[in-house]
């Protein structure tokens, strides 16, 4: 498995394992319009041309905001999501990044835990954030 920067090239595959995962997933323009920015970092883990999964971040100042992370269905609890998230937080901190947030369903209890053992701590909730289904949205901070 490699850790590497995501490319335009890589879209298919990533559009594959988003609309699996996601009920309201990104479109492949909208990654497209990211990719493309000076303030974000995508980052996927391949193996053997495959993408396994995929992690963004946003960057401002000092601070990031995480977009996204998504692993293959049938390749989760392999310890890929662990893998990419830390090594986005790697690259963050390389770039002068010292905080980092995210937001995570309230029933992603796999997300909830990973982030966790990342040194994630909860700072705050969202009520009835995200649809299909309705849940609060659950926000972290790692400094």
């Amino acid at each position: 498995m490699i850790l590497r920067e995501m490319l335009i090239d890589d879209l298919d595959q990533v559009m594959e394992i988003e609309q699996d995962l996601f009920a309201v997933p990104w479109t492949r323009e909208g990654y497209f319009t990211f990719l493309t920015r000076d303030d974000s970092m995508f980052l996927v883990v391949e193996e053997k041309g495959e993408i396994l999964g995929y992690c963004g971040l946003l960057m401002v100042l000092d601070e990031g905001e995480v977009t996204n992370v998504a692993v293959r269905r049938e390749r989760q609890r392999e310890g890929i999501g662990h893998f990419l998230m830390e090594g986005m937080l790697r690259l963050a901190g390389m770039q002068g990044i010292t905080a980092v947030h995210l937001e995570v369903r309230e029933g992603n209890h796999r997300a909830l835990n990973l982030y966790k053992r990342l040194g994630f701590q909860i700072d705050g909730i969202r009520k009835k954030y995200y649809t299909n289904p309705v849940e609060d949205a659950i926000l972290m901070t790692r400094r």
